[in-house]
């Protein structure tokens, strides 16, 4: 589980830096273990906000020589859900994953 959340935070970190980055404005990393009532099994929530609300991701396949452009596809395939929340000021990138009944 915490290999899939640190791809994941990876994923959407580095987005964030490449594709987000204002200026004098940092990303905010938010997780969040979201649990509905009665349920014995929850999702973690990974939230990753910038200031850039104009460009938002969208998980594309890469052509054969391209070294970049997939990781949302990995995000895609390790998530149970993944989206964009507007912001007044920017964008949420988030991803839920299951986790274990244990925790």
């Amino acid at each position: 589980m915490s290999d899939t959340a640190a791809h994941v935070v990876a994923e959407l970190a580095a987005n964030a830096v490449t594709h987000g980055h204002v200026p004098g404005r940092d990303f905010l990393l938010r997780l969040v273990i979201l649990r509905d009532a009665g349920q014995d099994v929850g999702r973690l929530r990974i939230e990753v906000t910038d200031a850039c609300g104009e460009r938002r991701p969208v998980a594309r396949r890469g052509g054969e020589d391209d070294t970049s452009g997939r990781g949302l596809l990995l995000v895609d395939a390790l998530a149970v859900d993944w989206g964009v929340t507007e912001r007044a000021l920017g964008k949420t990138v988030w991803a839920e994953l299951a986790l274990p009944e244990s925790i």
